[in-house]
Formats: C-alpha cells, structure tokens, sequence
C-alpha cells in the first residue's frame, strides 16, 4: 500500500508540472488536446481514459516526450510494468537527460519484472545525478542491493521441487497459510470463499492427509474474516488474527482459542498491550508457549509493518518489544514464524535484499542471544514476486506454503518442499504422551512440565487434556531434559530425555500411569544424578528434588522411603556403601530444606532388586537409580 502512494505522489507531481510548463516536446494540436485531456481524467482519477487519451497524444505524435512519461507513470502505477517499461525506455531514447526521475522508475520497473541486469544499469545511472533527495537515493541504493543479489542468486539456485498437496486439502477456491502440529497429525488452514475466510484442518492417517474439514462454528464468522494463524506445538491452543470484530480494538488484531474436546472453546482477543488500535496479525507461538510473535503498524517501528514479540508473565502478555534492524527495516516484515527450536526464525521482507517484491528470510539465534543477519532463502525459492506465509514441519526437513503462480485446482493451492539443509532449524523431536490412572486406566487431567536440566528452567508447561490425558511437547537438541507429571491425590512421575548429540528425530512416545498416594507405591526419581562411584548430587538434580520437596509439603502427613540401587559392578559391600551415601545425600538434601526428618528415612540396597538384567550397559543404568516409596500417610 505504502509503494501505490508513493506513486500516486510521483504520479501528481508529473501531472503538476505538465500543467505548469506549456513548453512540450510537440507542436501537433491533436496530440496536445488528448494530453490535456488525459491530464483532466487523471484529476478524476479515470485512469482507464487517462491510458486511453495518452494512446491518442502518442499516436498522432511518436516523439511526443511528455506523453510517454506520464504514460509510463500511469502504467507503472496500475502494476502494467512492461509496457511502462516500453514508454520509460522511449523517453530515454528520444531525451536521456529529459527527468532523471525516469531512471529510478524504469530499473524499479525492470527490478519487478526480474529483468535485473537493465535495472542495474538504469539504476547506477541515477545516482549519477547531483542533489538527490536522502530518500530517492537510500531506495535506489536498496534497488540495485536487490539487483545485485538476485543476479548472483540466478546462477546459484537452490533445490526446490514444490509438491501440491492434492485434493484432500486444495480446491478451486483460495488455500493458504498452513500450519502443522509437531506430530503432522493435524493441518490448519486458511479457506476463502466468496470474500469469507475460514479454517479447515485435515488429519493425517497411515501418512496421508485426510479429507479437509471446516473448523469450527466456535471460531469461524460466516460476518468475519478469520486468517493468519498459529497452532501451538501439541495443537492445544490456536492464535489467529480476526478483523474488523465488535470486540476488537483496531481493524485486525490477535485472538486466542483452546481446544475443548473434539472443539473448540470461544475464542477471545488478548486485548492490550498486543492489541492496539491499529493493526496485529499473523501471530507466531514459541514452542513454550511464552514467547508471541507477530506483526504491527503501531508507532515506534522502523518501516510500515515490523515484527513485534511479547512475553508471557505472571501479570499475562507483556509489552511489546520491536525485533530491531537485526530484523526489520525501513520497509515491511511479515508472516513471521519461530520454529520449534526456538533459535530459527523465518519471515517475509521485501526491505533486505531480495529477487524483487517480497522474500523469505531466515535468521538464527546468535551464542550473544541477538538474531543474527537475515539470509535469503533464495531463487527459485523466492522469485521477482511476492513470497510469503512459509511455515515447517517440527523436524525442519519439509514447508509449506501457497502459491497461485504452479499448476493446481485452481487460485492459491498449499504445497510442500523439502527444505535444502543448509536452510533447516535445528534439530528438534518431540515427547507424546498419556497420562491415566494406574488403576482405573481413566485419562487424567494433570501437570506435565518439562525443565532444561542444566539451566535449571522449564520449557513447556501445561496440562494432559482431561478428555484423552493427552500431552505433546518439542524438545531442542544438544539439551539433557527432565520430565515430571503431577497431579494431587497421585505419586508423580518422573523420566529424563538426553538430546546431547542426536542425529535422528525418533520421537519419545509415553503412556504414563500414575499411582495414587498407596503405602507401599514406589517413584524412581530419574533425574537424580551422581557422578561415577560418588554420592554428591549433580546441579541437574534440584529441580527434581523441588518437585519431591512440592510433593511433600502438599501431602502433609506422608512419610517416605528413600532408596539408593547400584549396578553389579563391584563388591556387594562397596555398592550397599555407595547406595547409602546416596540416599542420605537425597535425605539431607530435604531436611535442609524444610522437610521434617521425622517423615524420611533412607536406605541402601546395592545391587539387589535390580529392575533390569546387568547384562547391558543401559540396563545397567536403568538399576542404578534413586527412589522412594510410601511408607506412612
């Protein structure tokens, strides 16, 4: 919108000086009188006649310089741009110093239709001129970077094979913006049908997709457009972006909903400080949740539209903060989407150098915490239009995106490309469980938290649904990470994930059965950690033991047992030595911290009860552990 003004302005500004300067580069009365009358139509904004008056003037006068000029304009101003191109390149032939002005607006033109070696030609030559504007010269200076890159980009390009997604998902009515749950069981789009746009999901079964549904009346208006969407990692929860609702505070801004069951519960926008009263959409959720991103006009940015990010608080969504020229520019950024590693981050920009219109960028999390500098995804990747809307798969291989510009069922259509791998997040896989009960293998409702065991901090925090139990969490690699499951009148659970060095993307799958608060119940505390043939406790291990320590101060009165198991390497002795020292560290560890020594005792068993045979060297990890047991409540 931006770029039609700012032509719409140079456009007057010739019209202006056309009605000033009666000294025209022609004398023929009949192509004056039809120049004078494409004047009065562009006055009207009769755009159509002012082409067709211009025609005239050019036809009973060829050389008529003015005529082509302000032709070209209005042409480049209704996005015609080979024929402007036509008229621009007559004025330079027929009076190369006539405006400089031209130069700028053919290479502009020439950039548009992807012939770049003309427009850097076109371009360089204007900034030859003296005295240019601040702002004409930094764009022709952003055109020829534009230029530059999009020749080295054609004789370098990258894979890209883009496949259609077929009729399970597309029809000959507009598809885009798609976005996927961790697992790819679930498919999010946007529909637009007769100026209406709504989500459809399709799932997926035995690898491929199903058959795609309407969302939900909960959530689709048939008044109301809703778009622009992003689905938490274990689907749970759909930010998206709705316009023009009563309840909203500008023209488009940032709604919430929480999938209740088979539907959804009523959406409701996040109000201030996201929303404002001017323009939010296209929202992007962390993986932890914490972490909003999405797109702004709001004041204090650096171009029309920039990315924007708020954290979530104790207090709720906190204000705003402008991702800053690592990643915005004097121009728009959109379609912002932060992969699941939480480091990789993808966007659309027609402000850094690209192939022309809009580009998909990608930019990483540097080890100073800053986003580093934006890298084209490249050609054919990106092409002279405008690319935007690009989402991934959790495992970085594959994106989706839409496109009316291949062979499909008709207007936009959804595909997917497997992604080149220099261009890829790292490596992510994802935990996938249910929680019930023990005895009554009832789907429970309970706390699922998963903590970086080596900051000590969690990284995804919620809830097993209380219809299936169900939870999905993403896990980065490179990170050792523990997982507990909680809920009251329950012994909790506890497991640990190690993603140091993984190569594959194996997801870990649990079906987790919690016991209730029974004498005689056991916990294997997996992740209490000793170093070999020591019994100090590990940094690792205190968040697990907060959780211990939780525990018991929420069940008051019982009483536990803390046991110490070994492996069978060395002496029995040795080992029941060892299993004692590390039971009374985890014994200490709680007395100190306000547990009643009264309600613990400890004890070491060696190598006896071993939960595995000793034959491997896992299994011999999995007996070397740390318990307890309910003996008092």
């Amino acid at each position: 919108m931006r770029k039609i003004y700012f032509l719409f302005f140079l456009l007057m500004l010739f019209v202006g000086a056309y009605a000033q300067d009666r000294r025209y580069s022609t004398t023929d009365k009949e192509a004056l009188k039809n120049f004078t009358l494409a004047n009065q139509s562009l006055d009207e904004h009769l755009y159509d006649e002012a082409i067709a008056h211009l025609d005239q003037a050019i036809k009973a006068d060829s050389k008529f310089v003015e005529a082509h000029a302000l032709l070209g304009d209005v042409l480049r101003m209704r996005h015609i741009y080979k024929p402007a191109i036509e008229h621009f390149l007559k004025v330079i032939a027929l009076d190369p110093e006539y405006n400089r002005s031209v130069y700028l607006k053919i290479g502009d033109c020439e950039l548009t239709v992807a012939m770049y070696e003309l427009a850097l030609h076109h371009l360089e030559k204007y900034l030859t001129y003296p005295n240019l504007t601040a702002q004409n010269q930094a764009h022709a200076q952003k055109l020829i970077a534009d230029c530059k890159f999009s020749i080295q980009a054609l004789t370098h390009p990258v894979a890209f094979v883009p496949i259609n997604m077929g009729a399970e998902i597309n029809t000959a009515a507009d598809e885009y913006l798609p976005v996927a749950t961790a697992d790819e069981s679930t498919l999010i789009f946007t529909r637009k049908i007769d100026k209406n746009e709504d989500f459809y999901k399709s799932t997926r079964s035995n690898n491929k997709w199903e058959n795609a549904e309407y969302l939900s009346d909960v959530i689709n208006t048939p008044m109301y457009n809703e778009g622009a969407q992003s689905i938490s990692q274990d689907g749970k929860y759909l930010f998206f972006t709705g316009c023009n609702r009563p309840d909203g505070l500008g023209r488009c801004d940032i709604y919430i909903a929480q999938k209740r069951g088979d539907d959804w519960a009523k959406p409701f926008s996040l109000s201030a400080p996201i929303n404002t009263s001017g323009w939010e959409a296209q929202p992007s959720i962390s993986a932890d949740g914490r972490t909003l991103y999405f797109v702004s006009n709001r004041k204090g940015g650096y171009g029309g539209y920039d990315i924007w990010k708020s954290t979530l608080t104790e207090k709720g969504w906190g204000n705003p903060e402008n991702m800053g020229p690592e990643i915005n520019t004097a121009y728009d950024e959109q379609s912002p989407f932060i992969h699941p590693d939480d480091n990789t981050f993808y966007f659309c920009s027609n402000g850094w150098p690209g192939m022309g219109g809009k580009d998909l960028f990608v930019s990483r999390m540097g080890k100073d915490g800053k986003w580093q500098k934006p890298e084209n995804l490249g050609y054919p990747i990106n092409s002279n239009g405008d690319e935007n809307g690009l989402t991934l798969t959790a495992n970085g291989a594959f994106a989706f995106f839409s496109s009316n510009n291949l062979k499909g069922f008709g207007g936009y259509d959804i595909y997917t490309f497997e992604l080149p791998a220099n261009l890829r997040p790292n490596i992510v896989t994802y935990v996938k469980g249910t929680v019930a009960d023990k005895k009554t293998k009832q789907p429970l409702e309970a706390a699922v938290e998963i903590i970086d065991l080596q900051k000590n901090t969690p990284v995804y925090q919620d809830y097993s649904s209380a219809d299936a139990g169900g939870f999905l969490a993403t896990l980065g690699a490179g990170k050792n990470y523990g997982l507990n499951i909680s809920k009251e009148g329950y012994l909790f659970y506890s497991d640990n994930f190690s993603l140091i060095g993984l190569k594959d993307k194996k997801a870990f799958n649990l079906s987790v059965l919690l016991s209730p608060i029974e004498i005689g119940n056991k916990v294997i505390l997996k992740n209490i950690f000793f170093d070999t043939n020591q019994f100090a406790l590990k940094a690792e291990s205190k968040a697990e033991l907060q959780k211990l320590i939780e525990f018991l101060q929420l069940n008051t009165t019982v009483k536990i047992e803390i046991a110490g198991y070994t492996d069978n390497v060395g002496t029995h002795q040795n080992n029941v030595t060892l299993s004692e020292k590390r039971a009374n560290a985890v014994y200490q560890y709680l007395s100190s911290n306000g547990i009643a020594s009264s309600r613990l005792v400890f004890k070491g068993y060696g190598e006896d009860q071993p939960i595995a045979p000793n034959t491997t060297d896992d299994n011999k990890a999995l007996n070397r552990r740390t318990e307890f047991m309910i003996i008092g409540k």
